[in-house]
């Protein structure tokens, strides 16, 4: 990340930031995680998913990316596996909301935060928490990178690659990492368990919610065992039957439409132009115009002056 000098918000100088803004005004925001993935794959896999990805879209796009967030939300049945750093919702939720007023006052009024954990029932919260406490124009999507290629992380027996289906630092998870960074994964030492829970599989959807259950993983607590206990070992299925061609497919596709989602974003609304604000928001224009000024132009303000803490 050190020598990605043309593409993370962090590595530029303020001069480079101003020159990139008039050319692509879009950020992608990564949010991983700090969390066990078993005796094969490194803590910080959700996070580096994400980073990889998004340094592969702006190298095609010319947006830019931001150092990801490296410590999340977890759920429940996380609690207690070494390794996994568990950050309370509501902390997250404003560390979120605090990244977002930083970049919209750097510039960045179109913002993807793009997770690669499972903590995809927490970030659009923290989004519109945002939107509600600054009521500013802007782009701000959610995008959890499985949910966009549903078909290519299913198992063999609904039409996916894989034998087994996406549940948490398996045959799925490890493929892909295998894909966008082999270096830190150590396949030799990779373990295969055997999910389990309390109720039949009809009810209870998987990880990434490809299969439209009625419940999302989520949506419970108590009907299957926390990971400690049934999962000591930190991967939650047949982690030893990952390959990188596996992933190969589903991540071309995937990156395929993070380019187009980024290019169609620009295309209706070019460096600096947002979406109309007397359709957006019901704080007063001259309110709204000063803060879209910025802080440091003529008559401007910065976002904090509409609301603090963020």
């Amino acid at each position: 990340m050190d020598k990605a000098s043309g593409i993370y918000f962090q590595n530029m100088t303020a001069k480079e930031v101003e020159e990139r803004l008039k050319k692509n005004d879009l950020i992608i925001i990564p949010i991983g995680s700090t969390e066990n993935h078993g005796p094969h794959a490194c803590f910080g896999e959700d996070t580096f998913l994400v980073t990889r990805m998004a340094e592969l879209v702006a190298q095609k796009t010319g947006c830019t990316v931001a150092q990801p967030i490296w410590y999340g939300s977890h759920p429940y049945h996380h609690m207690g596996m070494p390794g996994t750093i568990i950050v309370d919702d509501d902390v997250f939720k404003a560390l979120i909301r605090s990244v977002m007023a930083g970049f919209w006052n750097a510039g960045f009024r179109k913002q993807i935060l793009l997770n690669g954990h499972g903590q995809e029932y927490v970030i659009p919260s923290a989004i519109h928490q945002f939107a509600k406490r600054y009521q500013v124009p802007g782009i701000f999507i959610n995008l959890n990178w499985y949910h966009a290629i549903p078909q290519y992380v299913k198992d063999k027996k609904h039409g996916g690659p894989f034998e087994t289906p996406f549940i948490h630092a398996d045959e799925c998870e490890t493929s892909y990492s295998l894909a966008l960074f082999p270096e830190m994964i150590k396949m030799e030492y990779a373990v295969d368990t055997t999910p389990r829970g309390y109720l039949p599989e009809k009810h209870i959807d998987k990880a990434g919610c490809v299969y439209q259950r009625p419940l999302r993983w989520y949506d419970h607590v108590g009907c299957g065992p926390i990971e400690v206990f049934a999962y000591p070992a930190g991967c939650v299925g047949r982690a030893t039957l990952a390959k990188a061609e596996k992933a190969k497919e589903g991540l071309e596709h995937l990156l395929d439409y993070m380019v187009e989602l980024v290019n169609d974003i620009m295309k209706r609304f070019p460096p600096g132009k947002l979406p109309p604000i007397e359709e957006i928001t019901q704080r007063p224009r001259e309110e709204i115009e000063a803060v879209l000024k910025g802080p440091l132009a003529k008559g401007g303000r910065s976002i904090y002056t509409l609301a603090y803490p963020p």
